[in-house]
């Protein structure tokens, strides 16, 4: 399941978590951040139990993706015990992105 994260859910849903978050910060007019929406939801469902995967839309909320230094997106943060534990940016290939996560979850 990919989650929508918003400023109103962003504490209960990520910050809050029992398990990591992969918050993927994304725009609507970014074209390598469409390219990585199939990608982005693969990783969901292989990962569904693991970890929380969703997406962050950055015009919707702008106050969030400043308070976590998102100046380039498509930008990935993966989140543990409610704190940054990883980032990465830019598009990248499924295999890349998986790859990512297992160094980020041990």
């Amino acid at each position: 399941m990919e989650y929508k994260f918003t400023a109103d859910n962003f504490e209960t849903e990520v910050l809050n978590s029992s398990i990591p978050v992969l918050v993927d910060f994304y725009a609507d007019w970014c074209n390598p951040c469409r390219m990585m929406g199939p990608v982005v939801a693969r990783v969901a469902q292989e990962y569904e139990g693991k970890m929380k995967v969703g997406k962050c839309n950055i015009d919707e909320n702008m106050e969030v993706a400043k308070k976590y230094h998102v100046s380039s997106i498509p930008a990935f943060v993966i989140f543990r015990d409610g704190k940054p534990a990883a980032d990465f940016v830019g598009s990248m290939p499924a295999a890349e992105l998986k790859e990512k996560v297992e160094q980020a979850l041990g």
